[in-house]
């Protein structure tokens, strides 16, 4: 007995001298063709409560109908025990969001964005009896307009997987003004349901937990589906395969498991969750319980001379003495604003001024004239104007941050290594079966890159 309190102490102690685990354990709600699925989000919420962990489900909006329909108040009820996401109004019928929104641009596409998913986010909303928590995209069909599209929903945190846009220790981030869990790398797990390898994947895990701690704390995220646990097939991949759209008439159910399949699906994920539970460095978060761990996105005060040396090396984000700018933050301050958050250009600029040297009184007036810009549309002007002539906004920024004299301002050339957090996989990256053979999008993923001046990694508190 003495030494299993030692062993207790010992593990407080070690835990205390490292960091928590977060891990959000989050569900894809989706399936509204096969009723099976419902049975298995509801057994699933139910066996989760039991083990007193909370999950997040993102829930389609007419799968949440679907279920209103069907008279599925116990599934309902149980999911609301949970916290409730968003997962588009009906998820692979065409089109999907990086389809329709490849050909518009930032503003348009984010009102396109919310004419589309309004009524499925309002259902969600009014059958559950709560704004969701979060949003994540059907497949790998992400874009970015929806960022500012779910700022003005309510939405405040983009919770899924893809390799879109990230930082380099897949942790969470903050970028087009949401928090992010998205891009987790190593740090994304989950036990295989049809591998007999469970054992392996609980080693998995405690050795990433271990590593995460000892770095002084950070997020595993876990994900799956209901209809996982009940079919053996997705019922899209069975239906809208490669764009295919046919009449609901001609729906077709996928494969369903046998019943004692699916006991030992919800077996394997019950003692996965138990055994992370029994690590004392973990804890099960929703996604709005992880946000409250970690720091505003609005930073407090800064060093003005080392942020202004950064800028004029590179423009990307930095994280300063535990506080974590934003390449747009950084703007922010050497223009004399206060911190709040903007968006980043909706156009690339270009420079076509010539000289090397700018009159100190055009330049001031440049710069008044870019922080009344920032003040009337909230976003990062493409270019900064010079009498008739231009500089890009990383040149502008780049030689904002240089100037140190009072007499004509030197020009720089801007290195916006902001841009390498986005991936140049058009094709790859949207690699999702349900979207047309050969889609690919690099519009979206050259507007991601503009928007990139927003992102940065989230600092935990």
């Amino acid at each position: 007995m003495l030494r299993l309190l030692l062993l207790v102490v010992f593990l407080s102690i070690t835990v205390a001298a490292n960091g928590p685990v977060y891990v959000v354990l989050w569900f894809d709600t989706e399936d509204y063709i096969e009723p099976a699925s419902d049975d298995a989000a509801l057994r699933l919420a139910t066996d989760l409560r039991k083990l007193g962990v909370k999950a997040t489900f993102k829930v389609v909006g007419e799968k949440a109908r679907v279920l209103e329909k069907r008279g599925r108040q116990d599934v309902i009820e149980a999911l609301r025990w949970h916290e409730i996401g968003y997962h588009t109004n009906f998820h692979s019928v065409p089109p999907t969001p990086a389809v329709y929104l490849k050909t518009m641009d930032y503003l348009t596409g984010a009102d396109e964005f919310i004419r589309r998913e309004m009524a499925g986010f309002n259902d969600v909303s009014r059958i559950f009896g709560v704004t969701p928590s979060c949003y994540g995209q059907p497949g790998s069909s992400w874009a970015p307009q929806t960022n500012r599209a779910l700022r003005q929903l309510g939405v405040p945190m983009y919770l899924d997987e893809g390799s879109h846009v990230g930082v380099e220790n897949h942790q969470p981030f903050w970028y087009g003004g949401l928090f992010y869990v998205f891009d987790m790398g190593p740090y994304v797990m989950r036990a295989a349901l049809d591998k007999d390898d469970l054992d392996a994947s609980q080693r998995e895990f405690d050795s990433t937990a271990a590593k995460l701690s000892s770095q002084g704390g950070g997020v595993i995220s876990i994900y799956y589906h209901p209809c996982e646990f009940a079919t053996t097939e997705f019922w899209d991949g069975v239906n809208f395969s490669r764009g295919a759209n046919p009449d609901a008439s001609e729906w077709r159910r996928p494969k369903r498991r046998t019943p004692e399949d699916s006991e030992r699906c919800y077996g394997v994920l019950n003692s996965y969750v138990k055994h992370a539970l029994s690590n004392p460095a973990v804890r099960f978060v929703t996604g709005r319980q992880l946000m409250s761990k970690y720091q505003s996105q609005i930073p407090g005060a800064v060093n003005r001379q080392a942020i202004a040396d950064h800028m004029a090396a590179r423009q990307t984000f930095l994280v300063l003495n535990n506080t974590s700018l934003s390449a747009a933050d950084m703007l922010l301050v050497l223009l004399g604003q206060e911190p709040r958050f903007v968006e980043g250009p909706v156009s690339e600029g270009k420079t076509t001024y010539k000289a090397g040297t700018i009159d100190r009184r055009r330049f001031e007036q440049a710069k008044s004239d870019t922080v009344s810009y920032i003040k009337t549309h909230t976003r990062l002007p493409a270019t900064v104007w010079i009498g008739s002539e231009t500089l890009s906004l990383e040149d502008f920024a780049a030689t904002l941050a240089a100037d140190r004299s009072s007499g004509d301002v030197s020009v720089r050339k801007g290195n916006p290594e902001l841009r390498r957090h986005v991936t140049m996989e058009p094709q790859k990256t949207f690699g999702w079966v349900i979207h047309p053979e050969g889609f690919q999008a690099p519009e979206l993923l050259d507007m991601a890159r503009l928007q990139a001046w927003t992102l940065k990694p989230a600092v935990l508190k």
